[in-house]
């Protein structure tokens, strides 16, 4: 039976990888001081193998373990596998599914975000965000021999990536591909790899997966729609992504569109619509799907599964009841720079919540683990100094926004205004293109380097980095930057 009462120094709710960093924090700078994480997954989601790249930049793996063992790694953090479904801020009480109270001095909330779902209730529409989700997933591709896929952001691009044995209906809003992160230049540069056979993965994957055998449910029993940690770095790449047709991968674009309605071939029928089929996949033509989407441009479409992959909307509904949060207009908590909330003694790290200083001129808010990891510790960071009484600075990943990933096998970086956001047409871009190779783009503002998109092994983050952080004015070497005969890190040494 759940213990009804218990009091602790520090509580955090979330057990993905901004809630797990957090409290991996809290015990490494107060190992004598109680922790209570709260997590509604028995797994919970883990950093490894972390590698600081340069001042901003930085890698590391996600590892799925069971939430038992940050008890084991640090003593001073009990687990508590249930849900949140109340907090009382000004009684500084945290009330649980499992009928329990929480009692603390420093709350820090990291319950991360909801997928939008596209509209239309339909069991083959489905949202992507933690392990749970991936697995209902992969069931329900093995069956299908063509899957839609909606969305243009990181999920979406991966999915559309590792799908095989399907074909793909890629949906996207924008007229270009992947274009949350990238621009259209970088669109056109990955375009030829959409239909591509996919490069055979390698024998061992370095990120390392827990799995919870079939006889017992790995999430907690509360409200029915509790989600576990939100997925990490290359998260597809060692799952089994297979449909059962014999096609290999096939991918047609929809381009500026969205999603209308989803429908049942009798609610077709009943609107007089008339299906259509791609001509890049007419060969794959069913005489009824289980489900078709009608799109803006008036064109509907049949396939197996309809996967949304819109994005998230932060998951604050167990704390705004009752309690004076103030909320940013995307939904997210907002947060000082010490990631405080404006509810006294309660921060917010992660994707639940939305920066609302005065941020600097080349670092944005993304929904990424990587901003994940770094909340995560900053927000620990700040919690100590609050019971301590001691002011600390704000952290330099907050100084210049900084990503890496990998897109359809190519290593990606994103640095800065990285798409030129906020800037209007007042900016210069500096490009650099070698087709099947890389793909290189600088952002110029009043002669100083404020962005840069790097796609493949161009080793020239770090020197990049150092020019946005340093304000380097660079007018009299622009027409040098990209040459592939300078050695810019020799040059600005």
């Amino acid at each position: 039976m759940a213990e009804p009462w218990i009091k602790a120094r520090f509580a955090v709710v979330g057990g993905g990888i901004a809630g797990v960093t957090c409290a991996e924090t809290l015990a490494a700078e107060c190992p004598d001081e109680s922790i209570v994480l709260i997590t509604a997954s028995a797994l919970i989601k883990a950093v490894t193998n972390y590698q600081k790249v340069s001042h901003t930049l930085e890698t590391f793996d996600v590892e799925e373990r069971p939430s038992a063992q940050v008890e084991s790694e640090c003593p001073s953090v009990q687990v508590l596998h249930t849900v949140v479904t109340s907090l009382e801020s000004e009684k500084k009480i945290l009330h649980t599914a499992a009928g329990q109270q929480i009692s603390y001095d420093k709350l820090c909330i990291c319950t991360g975000g909801r997928p939008k779902l596209i509209p239309g209730q339909n069991q083959n529409v489905i949202g992507i965000r933690d392990t749970e989700s991936v697995k209902e997933f992969q069931r329900k591709l093995s069956k299908a021999t063509r899957v839609m896929i909606v969305g243009n952001g990181g999920i979406a691009t991966e999915l559309v990536y590792e799908v095989e044995g399907c074909d793909v209906l890629w949906i996207i809003k924008d007229r270009s591909i992947s274009s949350t992160f990238v621009d259209e230049g970088a669109g056109q540069f990955f375009l030829p790899h959409l239909n591509e056979e996919k490069k055979e993965a390698a024998p061992t994957v370095k990120r390392q997966k827990y799995t919870v055998g079939d006889g017992g449910s790995t999430e907690a029993q509360g409200d029915g729609t509790t989600l576990g940690g939100a997925l990490g770095p290359d998260w597809a790449t060692c799952r089994q992504m297979k449909g059962s047709a014999p096609v290999s991968h096939r991918v047609h674009v929809e381009y500026n569109v969205e999603v209308t309605r989803v429908m049942t071939i009798q609610e077709v029928a009943q609107a007089g619509l008339n299906p259509l089929e791609p001509e890049s996949l007419a060969t794959s033509m069913n005489s009824e799907w289980p489900v078709y989407v009608e799109l803006t441009n008036g064109q509907v479409y049949g396939c197996d599964l309809v996967v949304s992959a819109t994005g998230v909307a932060p998951h604050t509904d167990p704390f705004l009841s009752g309690n004076s949060f103030e909320v940013a207009e995307d939904g997210g908590l907002k947060v000082n720079d010490k990631l405080q909330t404006s509810v006294s003694d309660v921060f917010a790290a992660g994707d639940v919540c939305t920066a609302s200083w005065e941020r600097a001129d080349l670092w944005l808010q993304m929904r990424l683990w990587t901003q994940a990891r770094q909340m995560g510790c900053y927000a620990a960071r700040s919690m100590v100094a609050a019971v301590k009484g001691e002011i600390i600075s704000l952290d330099i990943c907050f100084e210049l926004f900084a990503h890496v990933t990998k897109f359809f096998g190519y290593k990606v970086v994103l640095l800065g205004l990285f798409n030129a956001q906020g800037l209007g047409n007042d900016y210069e871009l500096l490009l650099r293109v070698t087709k099947g190779e890389e793909y290189v783009k600088v952002v110029l503002h009043d002669g100083r380097l404020v962005g840069a998109i790097l796609i493949g092994e161009t080793d020239m983050e770090e020197t990049l980095e150092n020019l946005a952080l340093n304000r380097t004015d660079l007018t009299p070497f622009k027409d040098h930057l990209l040459d592939p005969a300078v050695d810019i890190d020799d040059f600005f040494d």
